[in-house]
């Protein structure tokens, strides 16, 4: 039997660890590829119990972009108009995710891969991993991929990038702000970990709220970010994890959340 194309694992602190699984293909993302990951990023969105993700894959590499093999089998206008649309549903919903997307790239991560980087909350790399959107090197611009990029990294940059296809190293990447950290290859797990760690102890619901509106804000002016992020801090100020953490404060002490959301139930 064939293994599936996308393997999922969940440890008892809610972490979902998602591993792209088409080594053989350096895990492009063929429909089949894409579906699987869209269905399980939805799953995940309504699943309170997951706290954080980690995006990771199998093999020598992280993602080589889309499925070229497969794109050419149907060479038509309406087929490659629903499978970038495809792509880019799959890319939102991992920014909708009520919960941080961290992604784990340990070796090259190209074209719709490097997409996929950029469209993750947090990344960490091996200082193995290169980035690229090379699709210039074929002849197809990395349109979707530009857009994802373009919300990382300084805008020329970014069109540097997309009009050579040239690789950038993990440390330039990082320099870029396309990763947060770049560890060495044996030390990534734990760089990951660590990284996790942080977030998980902090307040599921402060997190989700944070996410929804650091992303809605980024794309409007200032004065309509101001009035959404008023909102929202006013609101999470009345969540009890927010209460409580400030009373710990106040009283110097360790909060408790668990506690906290207990009362509130």
């Amino acid at each position: 039997m064939e293994e599936p194309l996308l393997l999922q694992h969940r440890d008892d602190r809610g972490v979902v660890t998602l591993t792209l699984n088409r080594p053989q293909a350096f895990n492009a993302l063929s429909e089949a590829m894409l579906a699987a990951l869209g269905e399980a990023v939805d799953a995940l969105a309504n699943d309170e119990a997951v706290r954080a993700v980690v995006l990771g894959a199998s093999g020598k590499a992280f993602c080589a972009g889309h499925d070229l093999k497969e794109m050419r089998t149907e060479p038509s206008l309406q087929y490659y108009r629903r499978l970038f649309a495809q792509c880019t549903a799959v890319m939102l919903s991992i920014q909708r995710l009520p919960v941080p997307v961290i992604a784990r790239v340990h070796g090259l991560a190209t074209a719709a891969g490097c997409q996929l980087v950029a469209m993750c909350d947090l990344a960490v790399a091996s200082r193995e991993a290169r980035f690229a959107v090379s699709g210039v090197n074929v002849g197809l611009f990395c349109a979707t991929p530009g857009v994802a990029l373009s919300r990382n990294v300084p805008r020329k940059a970014a069109f540097e990038m997309l009009v050579t296809g040239d690789f950038v190293s993990a440390d330039k990447a990082c320099a870029l702000g396309l990763v947060n950290r770049v560890a060495a290859p044996g030390a990534l797990d734990d760089e990951v970990e660590a990284l996790v760690a942080s977030i998980v102890a902090k307040p599921r619901v402060a997190i989700a709220m944070g996410k929804a509106v650091f992303y809605r804000q980024i794309e409007v002016g200032i004065e309509s970010a101001y009035e959404d992020a008023v909102a929202a801090m006013a609101c999470n100020m009345m969540d009890p994890s927010a209460l409580e953490g400030v009373q710990a404060f106040i009283d110097k002490r360790a909060p408790s959340w668990s506690a906290a959301q207990a009362a509130a139930t």
